[in-house]
């Protein structure tokens, strides 16, 4: 994604000179490494008046003074065959870039070495490395490492190339929201003994806030020693790449990153809060320069920090893509965030709640579902580019998988609640507690006795429902009906993954009108960052997914909440989700901590939800 500078084209050339860059395996390690490390002594002692030698010591790749490895090791983006190897190397108080040797094999002694060769970590690219390990066999497990001129090694990571067309099951990790200083990465020590074979991050890996406590996320920050760096929210070069050391620096992570290989996307936080293709609520021009140049310098860093397989070098910010789990599933990871979104249209930044908007009226919302001559005045409004969205719909129709999962940023499903209880919550508590109890006794009358309902009860039913989070899908409804439509029409199971919004949920994916199923939503809580229970709405679970309404009796699915879509949720707990797929059906395991704020912490599973292949009928454990 850099150009190679003069320097980094002399090492090249002495490199190949040697026969050591992108050497092939015709050699036992050992035989491999010593030839390695005898030929670079030979070259720098024979030879060190020779232009090529001075090149190497001038950019440092002939070190005495070992590489630092200081963030571990990390692949991702695996196919059939190959596999994106990604590591930091630098050698202390130096500013050279650092010739590196990595090496992949079968076992973690690295006696069976299946592929080998040379890479730079690269002072352009903030002394990162990334190379694309080919000639690996599907569905194995490998172990791979990095050494340097003087034999210093990285720490071994263990990876896995996707699976054969035969795979019978897959089991992957899914994680969202990972903010440093409001706790302990304990779900991603969870994860690295849950038997998940992958890892998925749909975004906010990071987030772009300075430590001034009272910022968001940092109460506790200097009592858990969790103080992020730099101090101010990041917007340079400098800063992006010193706030992703920081993250990696964190033991939990670098284990997880060096367990199983990740795919990625990113959100708004790798960027700057609620961001959208051309600005965001985070960034001010007249203090942080223009959006371009920070959206560009974000990508940047984001391709250097993570095991990403770059789509279009020439396009550091197209990062949708897909990847075949065999005849088990195709995942379709999105760009719902930098792309092609438009700016958030309702409320403020999406929040119809927020004092700068207030009292919000909802009208233009309901505007942009009125049609004015056959045309949505919404349909204007888009979470991703046409182009992404064909892609999108090619992949999906000429897929044989059983699934189609698809990895997005945001929720999709309606998270549309009761005007009433919209309404009343702008008022007071009082208010709100009312109109919520009226409505779940209406929707408990409905199935209990519907004859004894009310001419009220029949209003409160028949009331419009509204969204309280238009930064998600729910403020793009219009581009949201077309996705699931064009996925109807191809007759294929849908399931979609979701971050973003701090909380645990299991959501149906149905049409605008409400009269069909197209698919499941499973969203991940928060790895770290504060949900619902921050603001005093934890307790409010049980009515949004309606296992607390009576008429329920404690059953989830069951329609009576305040969520008609919504099968399930957690408004409390941090955690991740755990998925295992086969044929026959599709199993989220929500994984929940019983704490962030301490490393000492319990994982426990809070609710299974199976969604069945032939019917899409879930069930609840």
């Amino acid at each position: 994604m850099n150009q190679p500078s003069p320097c980094h084209l002399r090492v090249e050339q002495s490199l190949q000179y040697f026969n050591l860059k992108e050497t092939t395996v015709s050699h036992s390690f050992e035989e491999q490494s010593k030839e390695f490390f005898n030929s670079r002594r030979k070259f720098l002692t024979t030879t060190a008046s020779s232009a090529s030698a001075v090149a190497l010591v001038a950019c440092g790749s002939s070190s005495t003074s070992p590489a630092e490895f200081n963030y571990g090791v990390a692949s991702g983006d695996p196919l059939t065959d190959r596999v994106i190897l990604w590591t930091h190397a630098k050698v202390k108080d130096q500013d050279f870039d650092v010739s590196l040797q990595w090496q992949i094999a079968k076992d973690a002694s690295f006696t069976s070495v299946v592929n080998t060769g040379t890479v730079n970590a690269l002072a352009s690219a903030g002394f990162t490395a990334k190379v694309d390990a080919t000639g690996l066999s599907a569905g194995n497990t490998y172990y791979y490492r990095f050494l340097d001129s003087t034999g210093a090694s990285s720490p071994v990571g263990t990876t896995r190339t996707l699976p054969t067309a035969s795979a019978t099951s897959v089991k992957f990790a899914v994680f969202s929201c990972t903010l440093y200083s409001e706790g302990f990465f304990n779900s991603y020590d969870a994860a690295t003994s849950s038997g998940a074979e992958f890892a998925l991050h749909l975004g906010d890996y990071i987030y772009e806030y300075g430590s001034d406590a009272s910022k968001f996320g940092n109460a506790d920050a200097v009592k858990l020693d969790r103080v992020t760096s730099p101090a101010n929210d990041i917007v340079s070069l400098s800063d992006y790449r010193t706030r992703y050391a920081k993250y990696r620096s964190d033991a939990s992570l670098q284990a997880l990153h060096a367990k199983m290989p990740w795919i990625t996307i990113w959100d708004d936080h790798e960027f700057a809060n609620n961001a959208y293709m051309d600005g965001a609520e985070n960034h001010n021009t007249a203090t942080q320069g223009t959006w371009v140049d920070r959206k560009n310098t974000a990508a940047r860093v984001y391709h250097e920090w993570m095991p990403i397989r770059t789509p279009d070098a020439a396009n550091l910010l197209k990062i949708y893509r897909n990847f075949d789990f065999g005849t088990l599933f195709s995942l379709h990871m999105l760009d719902t965030r930098i792309e092609g979104r438009t700016k958030q249209k309702y409320g403020y930044y999406g929040d119809p709640l927020d004092a700068k908007v207030q009292p919000y009226t909802y009208a233009d919302y309901v505007a942009g579902l009125t049609p004015v001559n056959g045309v949505f005045p919404d349909a204007a409004n888009k979470m991703m580019s046409d182009a992404q969205l064909t892609w999108l719909a090619t992949n999906i129709a000429k897929s044989t998988a059983t699934w189609q999962i698809v990895g997005n940023q945001d929720i999709m499903g309606k998270m549309w609640f009761p005007v009433s209880v919209v309404q009343a919550q702008a008022v007071s508590a009082t208010a709100f507690g009312t109109a919520l109890t009226e409505f779940l006794t209406a929707k408990a009358t409905n199935v209990a006795a519907p004859a004894a309902l009310t001419t009220t009860q029949k209003g409160l039913l028949a009331q419009p429902r509204l969204p309280y989070n238009m930064d998600s899908w729910d403020g793009y409804p219009i581009q949201r009906e077309t996705l699931l439509q064009t996925v109807k029409a191809t007759g294929k199971k849908l399931v979609v993954l979701s971050g973003d919004s701090h909380n645990a949920w299991c959501n149906n994916l149905t049409s605008l009108d409400g009269t069909s199923t197209i698919g499941v939503e499973f969203a991940t809580t928060s790895v770290t960052a504060p949900g619902f229970e921050s603001v005093g709405l934890g307790s409010l679970g049980p009515y949004v997914d309606g296992s607390g309404n009576p008429a329920a009796q404690g059953t989830y699915g069951t329609g009576l909440g305040l969520i008609d879509d919504c099968n399930y949720t957690d408004l409390n707990r941090r955690g991740y989700l755990l998925m295992t797929v086969t044929n026959t059906d599709i199993k989220g395991e929500f994984v929940f901590m019983d704490t962030v704020k301490s490393k000492t912490y319990k994982a426990s599973v809070g609710k299974t939800v199976t969604v069945a292949a032939s019917t899409l009928k879930r069930s609840f454990a």
